[in-house]
């Protein structure tokens, strides 16, 4: 393939024809407007957009558009995206519309995508051999602790038995919580822990922050001993992503949020699809990435969610795959369903479901191990908690 390829779901406006509005998407993505022009010369035409096929399905259409590969700038992620989500979404001749997923040609691909991935990162916990699904954790509550309080939260939670400790989206530098001495503070923690324990624990500090800042926090971050960071991919952008992934000083995972990305991604008849934005996450370097569950607070299509992941780990020119993140609302409970819909080459990420334990932090994060224990052992949740008394009141609290 040679040129870019996006599929469309739409619905025409009462009056205009599907065949109309799918090359109305083609021409103002390209070299169309709403008028004819004087201005257009002979040789602009090969950069006209072209409509491939067009199909119902459901109350509107799907269509796939061909764009060439000459109107994208190579390796500039924000150019790309304006071609196959600019102004289409405003289009008058349409009632709604979603990018449901794109193709790009390899030479459009020539990205260096993540420099840890799924085996760097097992690497890094050590579970190369034992392939288990990573169990992560959120600090809770997720702003208003102060340093120490939140090392407390990091270390009992590593010797709980999590892999794997991030920010909150919504912590960054407050001054209730300063993003270096969180670090300095929870690093020192983590590092009795791992003493404590003989296992290596990650943390990802979020240094989300404006584009020309966010190169030197994370320096900093890295610095002051994160052994992760964290970014908020839709609010700060893809490129902060590369930039971060792209930097030397910067040696560390790379956790991708989506926060804000339900703004696009929910409606199912209009907006952007959660596969465009993994592909360009895998493409701009991240090494994690959130996807969603199958059973946890947040509303998805399990069957999407599938997809979406194989778009992180399939092969795609070479680069390394990310490693999915299902969270939101998770608890031991249902680890097992999470785990035989989505397999596990995945992380489980818990916030409520470790912290709101019973018996606290470090005994939710026992429960959490011993589900997915369960599940690697190919027992049921019920069956293990007869002898694991952390997952056992895990379950009567919350259920299967």
């Amino acid at each position: 393939m040679t040129e870019v390829t996006a599929i469309y779901y739409f619905e025409p406006e009462t009056g205009t024809t599907p065949e109309f509005a799918a090359q109305a998407i083609a021409d103002e993505e390209t070299t169309g407007t709403w008028t004819d022009l004087s201005t257009r010369t002979d040789y602009v035409e090969r950069l006209d957009g072209k409509v491939l096929s067009l199909k119902p399905s459901g109350d509107g259409y799907i269509t796939e558009i061909l764009y060439p590969a000459e109107i994208f700038e190579p390796g500039n992620i924000s150019q790309y995206l304006s071609v196959i989500a600019g102004n289409l979404f405003g289009l008058g001749r349409l009632k709604c519309v979603r990018l449901l997923d794109v193709d790009f040609p390899k030479e459009l691909t020539r990205f260096n995508g993540p420099n840890f991935g799924i085996k760097g990162v097992r690497k890094l916990i050590g579970t190369e051999k034992s392939k288990r699904p990573h169990v992560g954790t959120i600090i809770k509550p997720k702003v208003g602790l102060n340093p120490k309080d939140t090392a407390e939260v990091a270390y009992l939670a590593a010797i709980g038995g999590v892999d794997f400790i991030k920010d909150d989206e919504t912590l960054t530098d407050q001054k209730f919580c300063p993003l270096f001495e969180r670090v300095e503070t929870v690093m020192s923690r983590l590092d009795d822990a791992m003493s404590e324990t003989g296992r290596s624990i990650l943390y990802a500090a979020n240094v989300s922050e404006r584009a020309d800042k966010i190169v030197e926090r994370a320096r900093k971050a890295v610095d002051c001993g994160a052994n992760a960071v964290m970014v908020d991919v839709i609010t700060c952008g893809f490129c902060a992503v590369e930039a971060l992934a792209q930097d030397p000083g910067i040696n560390v995972p790379i956790h991708v949020h989506r926060t804000m990305h339900a703004a696009m991604t929910r409606n199912t008849k209009h907006g952007i699809a959660m596969r465009p934005i993994a592909r360009l996450v895998r493409l701009a370097g991240g090494d994690q990435l959130h996807t969603g569950t199958v059973s946890g607070k947040m509303g998805h299509d399990p069957k999407d969610i599938i997809v979406d992941n194989k778009t992180l780990t399939d092969e795609y020119f070479g680069l390394n795959p990310v490693f999915p993140v299902a969270s939101g609302g998770l608890y031991p409970g249902k680890v097992h369903a999470e785990l035989s819909a989505l397999g596990t080459e995945i992380i489980l990420q818990a916030g409520g479901g470790i912290h709101g334990h019973p018996d606290g932090t470090k005994y939710g994060a026992m429960a959490m191990r011993q589900a997915v224990d369960a599940f690697m052992e190919g027992a049921s949740p019920e069956e293990y908690a007869k002898t694991h008394r952390e997952l056992r009141l895990a379950i009567e609290k919350w259920g299967i």
